[in-house]
């Protein structure tokens, strides 16, 4: 039984009012429960590439007042004709918000954001949210997160997984590293973008799981490409021999949902040239994290260290900018092989 008693009324981010309760029956700790519905609430979000910039447009679509900055004016201008509002600048983005959402490539453009002379720990309004989505190296994510913890902001790095189909379809899973309080405050958010939300930890938790989570994505895709070209080798139809897998001890989710090989599966980036996808490029340097990480906590990455390397020759091999399936590509080279 829960038992309401007076209290001040708190505000989540999607702009609903809630009212403390005591859960009585349980475990006596204060709750927040939904009592009244108030207008939606100012997000700034900067980022928008294959992955921000349907996460961005799933807040649109549930009603918030998204203000959006990307350096690709092109970015920014598909967000706009989706509902958003296009800021000048990242500063003018966040100047007004009551959460910032960031996705960006690396460390350098986190630290860049965050950290530098009139960044978003310059030009926002005390007390607003920092979710940072990137994938970006733990330590990295501690130092902006202390930073911002100094200067009043309650941060999560939040980075992600589910691929730009995810994104799309705002079934993301959000690994989460950052006080419980700030991922409450940040869940009304979240679940706008995505389907499932883990809380790994403090602050660089999250990334510390994403990176793991990657370091076992490139093995699997790396692996699946293996066993479909051993297979057509044999003479198999890719189709068949993806669907006994899917079925089988094999089972994985390069199978089911990201088939490296062209024509299996509608949709994916094997199908459209490798392109629109998770790019080669972010997967050398998530593995390269993992590595990082490894060596810090001296624990052996056989696997993952062997799989960096054939990322590496691959994007050496001018396969940067292709999605990380085309990995497929060092074993077929004539399969939509870039210009």
């Amino acid at each position: 039984m829960v038992a309401s008693q007076p209290g001040r009324h708190q505000r989540d981010l999607s702009g609903r009012i809630f009212c403390r309760a005591v859960d009585t029956a349980s475990t006596g700790r204060p709750t927040l429960k939904a009592t009244e519905e108030i207008k939606m609430q100012h997000i700034a979000f900067i980022g928008l590439g294959n992955m921000g910039a349907p996460m961005a447009r799933n807040l649109v679509a549930a009603g918030f007042h998204v203000s959006v900055f990307d350096l690709a004016p092109a970015a920014v201008a598909a967000l706009v004709e989706a509902g958003a509002t296009a800021a000048a600048s990242a500063s003018a983005a966040v100047q007004t918000a009551d959460a910032v959402i960031t996705m960006l490539p690396a460390n350098k453009h986190v630290q860049e954001l965050y950290l530098a002379e009139g960044g978003v720990l310059d030009s926002a309004r005390p007390g607003t949210l920092l979710i940072d989505c990137s994938t970006i190296a733990a330590d990295v994510a501690r130092q902006v997160s202390d930073a911002a913890a100094k200067r009043g902001f309650a941060m999560i790095d939040a980075p992600v997984s589910g691929g730009t189909a995810g994104a799309a379809a705002g079934t993301l899973t959000f690994i989460v590293g950052g006080s419980a309080a700030a991922l409450q405050q940040a869940r009304p958010l979240l679940e706008k973008m995505g389907k499932n939300i883990f809380h790994a930890g403090e602050a660089g938790a999250g990334q510390v799981a994403k990176i793991c989570n990657n370091m076992l994505l490139g093995i699997l895709m790396a692996g699946t490409a293996e066993a479909l070209n051993l297979g057509v080798a044999h003479g198999l139809d890719p189709k068949v021999l993806s669907d006994i897998m899917a079925k089988s001890s094999g089972r994985n989710w390069t199978l089911e949902v990201y088939n490296p090989w062209p024509g299996v599966m509608e949709g994916t980036p094997a199908s459209r040239n490798y392109t629109g996808g998770f790019g080669t490029a972010l997967m050398l340097k998530d593995l390269g994290l993992a590595q990082q990480s490894a060596l810090s906590a001296n624990a052996p990455t056989p696997l993952g260290g062997l799989v960096r390397q054939l990322y590496q020759m691959h994007a050496q091999a001018g396969y940067a900018q292709q999605d990380f399936s085309s990995i497929v590509q060092m074993l077929q080279p004539g399969l939509n092989k870039p210009a």
